[in-house]
């Protein structure tokens, strides 16, 4: 019916009511709106069976009350109840009525004072025959995306992951990156650091530089950021198992510059369960690791407001061998595991949870990779806002880097890779990542060649300017294939959350190595596909080239990184005060016996210049060291 020929909603308190009988096929559709895209509100069962009532404020602002959970079989009552402030255009709270019960409220700021429709929308019963009121990008379970105008108004951070050699070597490189159009930074960090040794331990031996940069000291960080602004520049360090001190060295580098701890904005990925579960790249035993993990939460939500304090990575979950929907399930039961550690700490989740980010693969699937990015989005709004009670809409809000799958890159034909990383991208894009990194070409061989770094940066700019995807909000929304992809990538997700609490939750499970046999089989059957010629890779199996060379440039690590690391390391200590380091030193191993924040503790002896591995060792004593269980 058109708008005139029905009672006034506008400037006017109201009730909706209507009676719904739902049968055991499932239940979806419109069953009152008014209005369309422009203005207008809807009562309607999602796919997924949820009641939701959403107003549409000029497509500007967007209200939803709704159930928790899917309605079941049988009849319900349902009302709206809206109760007006008065005035022309003013708001009111809005309350869902279910069965006589209410089951959601909500403040609308502002409402359509005069008319919802100026194209000829209509009000309708049990269909809706214009434009859809709601279930927009930017609208709470954010399937479509965290923002309204997603690339609109601001494009993904072009963060290209890069580190080899000296810290001035990789200063060098970040420049570079810089200059060409790189808007953030991203530290890899060489194997001794990744698992807490200093250039000159035994174990470090033909690794220092080799696959990313070493920095082992306050005095290695301030050489890795030389005249970068830190209160301008993204910075993102890949660091894990010692991440409490590199974090203190980036802290301590900002103290010492005169910037504040409040302007800082990056992402410590610091998320050690999946190092349990797939990298392996581990130092202490699980339940002291998320002591460091929770003390530096709490440090960074009380200190350093705008800084991610953990990167729940999916990443490397996916490049051990899991499928898509393991990547999605164990990432996300990991990300849920942090907000109870959170919580039992007494942090106040509407605190910390919206500086906790994501971390995700885009591997070769196309389609799938994007339906799990959409999924993701909707699972974690829904448990954090009703299983964790979360008040606060950022913390509904799934934030996600993404980078491009290094694991299908192949050593044959590396050129092919360009191609490979360019579907991958525009799969993360589609999907609506908030920051984006693509793997160069030659990762398979070496360290990315400064060439073959700009090549796969200018896939991301051929992306956001040439390809016209930035200038839609989730384009493929609505698709039937999409949207059911989702819907079973978040089934098994669920699936394997309840497996995961009957075994006692996230680090029982990891204890247990459910998710390390978990990932060993998805990985050999994969496998097994390659060897048998059903999944077809190119130039790998099939489309090979018998003759082939690589006669790509290679980049080359030589081992007088080891000696130059090694001479910056034993000037640092002959230079220092050895009385205030050894003090220093006392107190985290104190603090490690009690229940003291580490975090002070360990930016105290950075200052004084304690190495990487003089900490962890002293960790090391007080917290032991763990080994894993083989399950088969």
């Amino acid at each position: 019916m058109p708008e005139f020929s029905v009672l006034n909603l506008k400037n006017v308190s109201y009730n909706i009511i209507a009676k719904i009988e739902l049968g055991k096929t499932e239940n979806s559709g419109v069953i009152a709106c008014q209005g369309g895209a422009m203005a207008g509100w809807a009562i309607f069962l999602s796919k997924r069976g949820i009641l939701k009532f959403v107003y549409n404020w000029f497509g500007k602002e967007f209200t939803e009350v709704r159930s928790p959970t899917a309605l079941a079989v049988g009849v319900h009552e349902i009302k709206i109840n809206y109760t007006h402030d008065g005035g022309f255009g003013a708001g009111g709270l809005v309350k869902l009525f279910i069965n006589g019960n209410v089951s959601d409220q909500k403040k609308i700021s502002r409402t359509v004072p005069v008319i919802f429709s100026m194209s000829g929308e209509t009000f309708d019963v049990g269909r809706n025959t214009g434009s859809p009121v709601g279930d927009y990008p930017g609208q709470f379970p954010f399937t479509r995306g965290i923002h309204s105008n997603l690339y609109r108004g601001k494009l993904w951070t072009m963060r290209q992951f890069a580190g080899f050699g000296t810290p001035k070597e990789t200063n060098l490189r970040f420049k570079k990156l810089l200059s060409k159009g790189q808007t953030g930074i991203s530290v890899a960090y060489d194997m001794p650091t990744l698992m807490g040794y200093d250039p000159d331990h035994q174990m470090s031996f033909g690794e220092v530089g080799k696959c990313g940069v070493s920095v082992c000291s306050l005095k290695e960080m301030e050489k890795l950021f030389e005249d970068i602004d830190l209160e301008k520049i993204s910075v993102s360090q890949t660091i894990n198992g010692p991440a409490i001190v590199l974090l203190a060295f980036y802290i301590a580098l900002a103290e010492k510059r005169g910037v504040s701890l409040k302007n800082i904005n990056g992402t410590l990925q610091n998320d050690i369960l999946k190092e349990f579960t797939a990298q392996k790249e581990w130092i202490f035993p699980p339940k002291a690791s998320m002591r460091l993990v929770t003390d530096m939460l709490t440090y960074c939500t009380k200190h350093m407001k705008k800084y991610n304090t953990i990167s729940i990575s999916g990443y490397h979950i996916r490049e051990a061998g899991s499928t898509a929907a393991q990547e999605l399930a164990f990432t996300l039961a990991d990300g849920f595991s942090y907000v109870e550690h959170g919580i039992n700490a007494g942090l106040d989740v509407d605190e910390f949870a919206p500086r906790l980010s994501f971390f995700f693969n885009s591997h070769l699937d196309f389609f799938e990779e994007i339906a799990k990015f959409r999924a993701a989005r909707r699972i974690w709004a829904n448990q954090m806002r009703y299983k964790y009670n979360s008040k606060n809409e950022k913390s509904w809000k799934l934030r996600f880097h993404t980078q491009t799958a290094g694991c299908s890159l192949t050593a044959q034909q590396p050129e092919n890779n360009i191609a490979r990383t360019g579907f991958q991208a525009l799969a993360g894009v589609l999907g609506g990542t908030q920051s984006l990194h693509t793997n160069s070409m030659d990762e398979t061989l070496a360290l990315p060649t400064e060439k073959s770094s700009e090549i796969a940066l200018r896939t991301q700019q051929l992306i956001a300017y040439e390809t016209g995807v930035a200038n839609v909000v989730d384009p493929l929304g609505g698709s039937y294939y999409i949207e059911n992809l989702t819907d079973r990538l978040e089934a098994r997700a669920m699936k394997y959350f309840k497996t995961i609490e009957e075994i006692g939750g996230v680090i029982p499970a990891i204890e247990e190595g459910f998710f390390q046999a978990e990932i060993a089989r998805s990985a050999s059957e994969y496998q097994k596909k390659i060897d048998n010629g059903t999944k077809i890779v190119v130039g790998v199996n099939a489309f090979k080239k018998s003759d082939e060379t690589v006669d790509i440039p290679i980049l080359k690590i030589d081992n007088e990184t080891a000696d130059k690391q090694i001479s910056s390391l034993n000037k640092l200590k002959k230079n220092r005060d050895q009385r205030n380091v050894k003090q220093a030193l006392n107190e985290i191993s104190k603090a490690c016996k009690s229940k003291t924040n580490l975090m002070q503790p360990v930016i105290t002896a950075v200052k004084e210049y304690a190495t990487l591995g003089e900490i962890v060792s002293v960790m090391k004593n007080q917290f032991g060291e763990w080994r894993e269980t083989t399950k088969f």
